[in-house]
């Protein structure tokens, strides 16, 4: 009897101690590529990521958008260029978006997934299963 107190005061202790999944992907993220930095924002009812900054962008702060399938598009700026448009749900997920990728100019289905207070999973997809992951860790 007394173990099975130690062992539930104990599994309590170590629910308390670690913290819940925030839920809440709004903030400055760093990207595991090129540098990239994006803010993640509500916008209305979804959620909204833009481009801060990146390697390419801290070299020449007018760097265009070059690769862009739009040729129409691709005279504007890396910097603030918006990359996630249109997710929507949560706590923990968001689905229904689209996903910009500079580097290939494309656009993308995806889904953002909380991992940890300070980690998501960004999922692309042209259609599935052919889709990438990436993680990106929090900044702020």
């Amino acid at each position: 009897m007394k173990t099975k107190i130690m062992l539930a005061a104990a599994a309590l202790a170590a629910a308390l101690a670690s913290p819940a999944l925030a839920g809440d992907p709004t903030g400055l993220w760093q990207t595991p590529t090129n540098g990239g930095q994006v803010r993640i924002a509500q916008c209305g009812q979804a959620l909204c990521g833009t481009l801060v900054t990146s390697d390419h962008i801290r070299a020449d702060p007018n760097t265009l958008d070059v690769h862009n399938r739009d040729s129409a598009q691709r005279g504007r700026t890396l910097r603030n260029l918006p990359m996630l448009t249109g997710f929507t749900g949560g706590p923990t997920e968001w689905r229904g978006g689209s996903v910009y990728n500079p580097a290939d100019g494309g656009t993308y289905r995806g889904t953002i997934t909380m991992t940890g207070d300070n980690s998501l999973r960004l999922r692309g997809c042209i259609v599935a299963p052919l889709c990438k992951n990436q993680t990106w860790t929090r900044i702020q």
